[in-house]
């Protein structure tokens, strides 16, 4: 056995299951394991680290992206809890939790439309803007650390694939266009 061989960081475990399942039922083709497990391992690895990060500032990750999208919406930084959710944040319902929160921790304030009392904005406080901004900018951080390993020529390559991978999940539920049946 060589020198390569032998060392544990070598094989990786999706490399070990696909092993397993070839020994197992060598007729089942495994390869999407090569691209998926890979991802979902990675996916969770991003997500502990993300977690973890944000966390360390007393936040959760859903205060985060409520947080985020206020700043992105630029000033005054304030959306309504429709326009929150329309960001990809859940339900109006769960944005309001999250708010909640957000609020008792005096990152956010709530506020009457000055023209329709209905419309209820939550706009970032001078202490959430603060916040956002700190939290956002370590989060970058961590993120650049994470792809560390990867050249830019390569990032640029994998967000184009990552792209082209989401697009053919979303269309992997659609009906085949097969005349023949």
């Amino acid at each position: 056995m060589g020198m390569a061989a032998s060392r544990p960081g070598d094989r990786d475990a999706v490399a070990s299951v696909i092993e397993d399942w070839a020994r197992e039922r060598p007729e089942l083709d495994t390869s999407p394991l090569e691209v998926l497990a890979r991802l979902h391992r990675s996916f969770l690895r991003y997500s502990t680290r993300l977690t973890a990060s944000i966390e360390h500032h007393r936040l959760s990750v859903a205060g985060f992206d409520v947080l985020t999208a206020l700043r992105r919406s630029g000033d005054p930084y304030r959306l309504t809890a429709g326009q929150l959710a329309d960001t990809g944040l859940v339900s109006s319902a769960g944005v309001t939790l999250r708010i909640d929160r957000l609020e008792k921790d005096g990152l956010i304030v709530r506020e009457r439309d000055a023209g329709d009392r209905r419309v209820v904005y939550s706009r970032l406080t001078d202490k959430g803007l603060a916040t956002v901004d700190t939290v956002f900018s370590e989060h970058l951080d961590n993120e650049r650390r994470m792809l560390s390993g990867l050249s830019p020529s390569e990032c640029r390559q994998l967000a184009r694939l990552l792209r082209k991978l989401e697009v053919s999940i979303l269309h992997s539920d659609e009906e085949p266009t097969d005349a023949t049946v």
